[in-house]
């Protein structure tokens, strides 16, 4: 009996964490690092941005602990001075280790995201932008490392600026098609602050709250992130942070950064 409820914790703890990567995945990829939370600048007409990104996370459950890694390629071109598009390619990996039984593990690339960012008002230091986007289904979802499907997103950013202060906040759907039960609508909303310490380090502090993708619960994942953007040049950002889960469903502890590249 014991054997039983422990492989049944171990196989929900696993697609729980799947799921919410998934779905977290769609709407919170290609932030400024380490941020979840968006802002409205465009890379400007003819200009490129390269980001690489990642993220470790840590959920521990009774009798199950689950890891998780996420590491993205993202790429970025300015079509027009307010128009950007972005891909995204990510590769994932897992794995859970129960009490007494063997770890499960799996890795491989997921599925691509394929986003546009339109700037459609800016006036002093008030902007406004929104960010449609979808996931093309290449992960093998068999092994935990795709939807299976299309999902589709929207979302809304706002950015004010009150230098040293920046203010981001982004309002988001996802539509995220399935056949497992889990709720198609998932919505979102994020804010986040960055302060300017000296002229080339900002310190930024994130939260934001979704819908629960899973139907047997109506308790939202709640996160809140801290961390810091270091500029070494004009064109070269190092970004790292510390993201908590404040509610159940949201992974218990995530370490993020990465390299952000502009040319």
């Amino acid at each position: 009996m014991r054997w039983m409820l422990m492989h049944r914790n171990l196989r929900e703890v696993l697609y729980l964490a799947c799921l919410f990567s998934f779905v977290l995945y769609a709407t919170d990829s290609f932030a400024a690092i380490p941020l979840v939370t968006d802002d409205t600048v465009t890379q400007g007409k003819g200009n490129f941005q390269l980001e690489l990104f990642g993220e470790y996370g840590h959920e521990s459950e009774p009798l199950v602990t689950t890891k998780t890694g996420n590491f993205s390629v993202i790429f970025t071109y300015g079509i027009i001075d307010t128009v950007d598009i972005i891909l995204g390619i990510p590769y994932q990996e897992w794995s859970t280790n129960g009490s007494g039984s063997e770890s499960v593990k799996g890795d491989g690339f997921g599925d691509l995201s394929l986003e546009a960012k339109w700037r459609l008002y800016e006036k002093d230091d008030l902007s406004f932008a929104l960010k449609p986007g979808f996931t093309i289904p290449k992960g093998d979802a068999d092994k935990n490392l795709g939807a299976g499907r299309p999902t589709y997103h929207l979302l809304l950013l706002a950015t004010k600026q009150m230098k040293p202060w920046q203010f981001d906040m982004n309002i988001g759907y996802l539509y995220n098609e399935n056949t497992t039960g889990d709720r198609k609508s998932v919505w979102s909303a994020s804010l986040d602050a960055q302060y300017g310490v000296v002229k080339n380090l900002k310190l930024v502090l994130d939260t934001g709250v979704a819908t629960n993708p899973d139907s047997s619960s109506d308790t939202p994942p709640v996160y809140i992130l801290g961390g810091l953007i270091w500029s070494l040049r004009e064109n070269l950002d190092i970004g790292f942070g510390i993201k908590g889960g404040l509610t159940k469903p949201e992974t218990d502890i995530a370490v993020r950064g990465g390299i952000t590249w502009r040319f």
